[in-house]
């Protein structure tokens, strides 16, 4: 495997090529539409999200702030197609999948979405390689096709180096960079983040958003990226919050 790594940065930016969007996509990638949800509890309801719109397009970075309570995770569970609303639609690539079969909405995740979470929950006993391999795997790729396409991702994030080391004999910044690897490892359009740069110092914050944000801009991707980190926030395109179940720009 050394040699593969030692030329696969040369051809990193092959790995995208799955990735990028059609060049005739004019419509956004994430379309929330009055979407609401509410939990009922005791004798009161409680409205946490409250017909609220959302776009997100090709390309796209949006930061979404909000404190504890508001709904965040709510709404990435939703625009993530884990939950389902109580109203309104939920739209990816211009496919209405809010009264969708579980069925339909596992295969949408599969292809259509990635996830990046706080804790990057990489399989411990696999390598990083073994890690990003896997959901190509599933998804019924060769191993071939999919280790190699692995490794592509890997030297794109600037990890490949890596590509033999367990998730324990890397750093949390090398942890993230290949969580973010597997999270678009079968080409998805979109990309939910839950705090993906909570558990980091500032600067391996600011490494890991950088290669995050390069891979967007380079991939066509949209990403929603959930933080409580401010600065990190000012660099997206967007950043919006909710405000009594209402989405709000700032």
């Amino acid at each position: 495997m050394n040699s593969s790594l030692q030329t696969t940065s040369k051809s990193a930016s092959s790995a995208l090529g799955a990735i990028l969007p059609s060049s005739t996509n004019t419509s956004p990638v994430l379309h929330l539409s009055r979407v609401s949800r509410i939990f009922q509890e005791s004798e009161r309801q409680l409205v946490i999200l409250n017909e609220i719109d959302l776009e997100l397009w090709p390309g796209q970075i949006c930061a979404l702030v909000a404190p504890s309570g508001a709904g965040k995770s709510t709404l990435l569970q939703i625009a993530g197609l884990l939950e389902k609303p109580d109203a309104g639609e939920i739209s990816i690539n211009g496919v209405a999948l809010a009264s969708a079969s579980d069925a339909e909405r596992t295969a949408v995740r599969r292809s259509e979405l990635g996830f990046v979470y706080q804790f990057h929950h990489l399989l411990p006993e696999f390598t990083a390689l073994e890690n990003v391999a896997m959901p190509q795997l599933i998804n019924g790729l060769s191993q071939k096709a999919a280790e190699e396409r692995a490794l592509q991702l890997l030297a794109y994030m600037k990890v490949d180096h890596r590509a033999d080391h367990r998730p324990g004999e890397l750093s949390g910044g090398e942890q993230q960079r290949v969580a973010i690897a597997r999270a678009v490892a079968n080409a998805p359009r979109l990309l939910l983040a839950d705090e993906p740069t909570g558990n980091l110092d500032a600067t391996t914050a600011d490494h890991v958003y950088k290669a995050l944000e390069t891979l967007v801009r380079n991939s066509g991707l949209s990403a929603l990226i959930a933080t409580h980190n401010l600065f990190l926030a000012e660099r997206m395109d967007r950043q919006i919050t909710i405000v009594d179940g209402k989405v709000v720009q700032l």
